[in-house]
């Protein structure tokens, strides 16, 4: 399937679909680069993909469901609207804790803006604590 077409509107969590009873999950691609790639995912619940590793740091935002992912041994429970960053050369493994859908991004350019967005929204909590503290 191509990428998603461009310079339009798109709804990601409609963009694949969970196939119950499949022994693989389903991916489509939305960017591919040089650098990484942007891949929706769907899994069914049960499903996962084993322990592997990537050369960056790779972002996987949960748009459906729940999963389990692991990173170097640690187990995080991720749900629908939560994302986790995987670090570069971690080994990792995500397991399906009911069917959901993700977005994998790997592409290295992107993570770096998602880390920056991070530390915002953190500087600006932080900020509004302290106006209704003081």
């Amino acid at each position: 399937m191509p990428a998603a077409v461009k310079s339009q509107n798109i709804k990601l969590v409609d963009m694949v679909v969970v196939l119950p009873g499949m022994v693989q999950w389903v991916s489509r691609q939305i960017t591919k680069a040089d650098a990484g790639n942007v891949t929706l995912f769907a899994f069914d619940a049960g499903q996962e993909l084993s322990g592997t590793t990537a050369p960056f740091d790779a972002l996987v935002h949960l748009l459906d469901g729940e999963a389990e992912v692991r990173i170097s041994g640690q187990s995080f429970a991720v749900c629908a609207g939560e994302a986790i960053i995987i670090p570069a050369n971690a080994p990792h493994a995500l397991k399906a804790s009911t069917k959901f859908k993700m977005l994998f991004d790997d592409d290295p350019r992107l993570i770096i803006r998602a880390k920056n967005i991070e530390k915002l929204i953190r500087k600006q909590q932080s900020r509004e604590f302290r106006e209704t503290v003081c």
